[in-house]
C-alpha cells in the first residue's frame, strides 16, 4: 500500500508540474505579444489593383464613406465596385487605376481584394461597437492608412493587445469578460 501512495503522490506532482508549465507558457504567449508591432514577415499578397488610400484621404474622403458597414455591422466591409463607380463614372476616369476598376464594373465582377487584417474565427469582434463608442478612430487599430501606399497590418491583433486597449478606455474597462469576444 505504501508503494501505491508514493506512486499516486509522484503522479500528482508530475501533473501539477505539467499544469504549471502549460499555465506559464500560455501566460507568456498571451503577454509577449501585448503591444508588439505586426511581424515584418507578415507579407501581404499583391492586391489586384494598386489602390492608394492616400489619394482618397488627400481629397477629404473619410474611411466610413467607403467602408459604410463599419457603422452597422461586425465587419467594416470592402466597398463594392458599384460603390467605387458611383464616383468614378465621372471623376478621374482617365487614370489607369480607375480604368482597372471600370474594367471590373464592365465585366460585372467583384474586385478580388486580398484581406489585410484578419482575426481568428473564434473571436467575435464588431466594428459597429467600436465606431459608435466614440473616441476611437480607424487609425487606432489600422494605423495611418491615409499615408500608406500599400496597406499592411500595423499591430499584432491578439488578445493581449485588445485587452490593453480595453484597460485604458473608460467605457471598455468593464468589457473584459471572456464572453464579450468569445461568444
Amino acid at each position: 500500500m505504501r508503494r501505491t501512495a508514493n506512486s499516486s503522490h509522484r503522479w500528482l506532482l508530475i501533473g501539477g508540474a505539467l499544469l504549471l508549465v502549460i499555465t506559464l507558457g500560455s501566460a507568456y504567449l498571451f503577454f509577449a505579444g501585448k503591444t508588439q508591432a505586426a511581424p515584418p514577415t507578415q507579407a501581404i499578397s499583391e492586391q489586384p489593383i494598386a489602390f492608394n488610400h492616400k489619394v482618397m484621404v488627400q481629397v477629404g474622403i473619410q474611411c466610413l464613406f467607403c467602408h459604410t458597414d463599419a457603422r452597422r455591422s461586425p465587419a467594416a466591409g470592402i466597398p463594392s465596385v458599384e460603390r467605387c463607380m458611383g464616383c468614378h463614372q465621372t471623376i478621374a476616369t482617365n487614370v489607369p487605376v480607375i480604368q482597372q476598376v471600370a474594367g471590373y464594373w464592365g465585366r460585372q465582377q467583384p474586385i478580388p481584394w486580398v484581406r489585410v487584417n484578419a482575426l481568428p474565427r473564434f473571436v467575435y469582434f464588431t466594428h459597429e461597437v467600436h465606431i459608435t463608442a466614440g473616441g476611437l478612430n480607424c487609425e487606432r487599430c489600422h494605423g495611418d492608412v491615409g499615408n500608406m501606399t500599400v496597406d499592411r497590418p500595423v499591430v499584432r491583433m491578439n488578445m493581449g493587445w485588445c485587452l490593453s486597449c480595453h484597460e485604458t478606455q473608460p467605457n471598455a474597462a468593464q468589457l473584459q469578460d471572456c464572453v464579450v469576444c468569445h461568444q
